[in-house]
This record gives structure tokens, C-alpha cells and sequence, in this order.
């Protein structure tokens, strides 16, 4: 029996990088993803999706809906559909975290950026 697990997605952003674990056409998405010192996610919102993070490594700051929250290793978040949402690692070292997203679609023409550090935002 082999245990080793391969990755479906690998992807580099300005950001950090996430790492595609398991994937569904019709109910869940799972990712690894590494925010690197000093970076965060667009400020952004899905209408198809919601989605939780499960801290493992690392320290920051989430925001859901304009209120800030500090997480850190073995902290959960919950982003119902619709909720504006972004993470920022606040320390220096990754921040990583597991990203499980529930829903039933997961493209990325289902993301509005509000916000984004990296010129991506909708305006």
C-alpha cells in the first residue's frame, strides 16, 4: 500500500503558494496554502462557497466583514458565502493553513476582489 499523497495543484502567487489536496466538481475543495512574512490574501468574497481555515503554523491577522481577528496555531475560522474575508501573516515565518471550501462551484471567476495588494482588485 502506498501512503504517499500527490498534490493535484501546485500554484506560486506574490503572496506565497498553495498546494490543490483534494477536489470536487460538486462539493469541496481542500488547499494547503503559505502566506509569506509581511503578505495577505486580496480582500475578497465568493458567492458559491464558503470555506474554513485551520491555522497550523505561523501567526496573523483574519479579517470577515471589516472585523479584525488574530489567529495563530490551532485556530479555526469559518467564512460563511458571501462574507468579505482576507488573511495577512503578521509574523516572520509562513503562515500556513488548511483550507477546506464547501460549495458548488470553486472557479476562480467565482472571486470579487474588493481589495488587493497586487493589482487585482475589480476596482
Amino acid at each position: 500500500m502506498n501512503n504517499e499523497s500527490q498534490a493535484l495543484e501546485f500554484e506560486v502567487r506574490p503572496w506565497g503558494n498553495y498546494t490543490v489536496l483534494s477536489e470536487s466538481e460538486t462539493d469541496h475543495k481542500i488547499k494547503t496554502i503559505v502566506v509569506l512574512p509581511g503578505k495577505r490574501l486580496s480582500y475578497q468574497r465568493h458567492s458559491r462557497r464558503s470555506e474554513h481555515w485551520f491555522i497550523v503554523r505561523g501567526v496573523g491577522n483574519v479579517t470577515l466583514d471589516g472585523n479584525i481577528v488574530e489567529v495563530g496555531p490551532g485556530m479555526a475560522v469559518d467564512v460563511p458565502v458571501g462574507t468579505n474575508h482576507r488573511i495577512e501573516n503578521t509574523g516572520t515565518t509562513d503562515l500556513l493553513f488548511v483550507e477546506v471550501q464547501h460549495g458548488d462551484y470553486f472557479g476562480e471567476d467565482d472571486i470579487v476582489r474588493i481589495e488587493d495588494d497586487f493589482g487585482r482588485a475589480e476596482g
